[in-house]
């Protein structure tokens, strides 16, 4: 399965059959998927953007659901002050790499669970900062966003619209993702990741590497914060809980850590199905569906540890 993934006509298709379903889905009268496809868009985005940190070069990160409170709030700040809907998405992507950056600077002499506790803490500071500010962010009563129809070209339903720009923002990032992987920085954040002493002994210069795969992991979460402000038209401070963080996490381990089809196949699997399952199920089965989404986490981390479609060099980590 990894083989064919991996393909050059593969990718293609694949973004060919996700640019068809909005229109397939409205021609079955299955709007609910279209946004739920949307919603697996955004979270692809910030698993792409967490693999930088936790797939390449290891930095074990679980505040990365701030950086996406950030980006969305700098959208909603700037369009209620004026600002056009682009230069706001792009004031939030500048204003999160600035944030992930300063954070960088900061506690990038960590490693490990040191690493972790800082950046879990940060995550529940900038929420509970978020919840606190109500002259900037409105506290808990959250912020109305001006709507933005980008694409009423190409259809009237604004689900439609946001799902085409997610499907196109997901599909240069990844194509960026890949390119830096294969690049010489892609080889030293996974020197770093493999052995941060050996890496540093070869003459790499590990904290610089780490502080660039930290802070362009930002720009993915402000550009899918932006998006999502404004296909919500409202940002609250409950749509960034500490679970979200997991939620990434997990979608980069279950995937493949380091593996950019892997991300996109484990957003699919923990974003997409369990609404799926909502959506098909009996309302007898609906109450039960995150215990078998449960049990194919634990299947999966105790028969393929590396993830569901890891990459080269991770696979062989762990199986030689």
């Amino acid at each position: 399965m990894g083989a064919i993934l991996r393909q050059r006509w593969a990718p293609w298709a694949a973004l060919a059959l996700a640019a068809a379903f909005p229109f397939a889905a409205a021609t079955l009268d299955a709007q609910y998927l279209v946004r739920v496809g949307g919603v697996v868009g955004l979270f692809m985005l910030l698993g792409l953007g967490l693999n930088f940190t936790l797939g390449y070069a290891g930095l074990f990160d679980l505040g990365f659901i701030a950086f996406y409170a950030i980006g969305a709030y700098t959208t909603a700040i700037a369009m209620r002050a004026g600002m056009p809907a682009l230069p706001a998405l792009g004031a939030a992507v500048a204003v999160t790499v600035a944030a992930r950056a300063l954070l960088g600077v900061s506690i990038l002499r960590l490693r490990g669970d040191y690493l972790a506790v800082v950046t879990m803490g940060f995550g529940e500071i900038a929420r509970l900062s978020i919840n606190n500010l109500d002259a900037l962010t409105n506290g808990p009563k959250g912020l109305q966003v001006a709507p933005w129809r980008p694409l009423n070209l190409l259809s009237m339903d604004p689900n439609i619209q946001y799902y085409l720009l997610i499907l196109l923002a997901v599909a240069l990032g990844a194509a960026a993702s890949g390119r830096l992987e294969n690049s010489r920085v892609g080889r030293a954040w996974v020197a770093i990741r493999e052995d941060e002493t050996a890496a540093r002994l070869s003459g790499i210069a590990v904290r610089r590497y780490k502080l660039l795969a930290f802070t362009l992991s930002g720009a993915y979460a402000g550009l899918a914060g932006g998006l999502f402000a404004q296909w919500e038209q409202f940002v609250t401070p409950e749509s960034f809980v500490f679970w979200e963080s997991i939620l990434v996490v997990s979608i980069v381990v279950l995937g493949g850590m380091g593996s950019i089809p892997g991300v996109l196949v484990g957003a699919l699997v923990l974003v997409g199905f369990p609404p799926l399952m909502q959506w098909k199920l009996s309302a007898d089965w609906i109450n039960y569906r995150y215990l078998f989404f449960g049990l194919i986490l634990v299947l999966v981390t105790l028969f393929r540890p590396q993830g569901i479609l890891p990459s080269s060099r991770r696979e062989a980590e762990l199986t030689s």
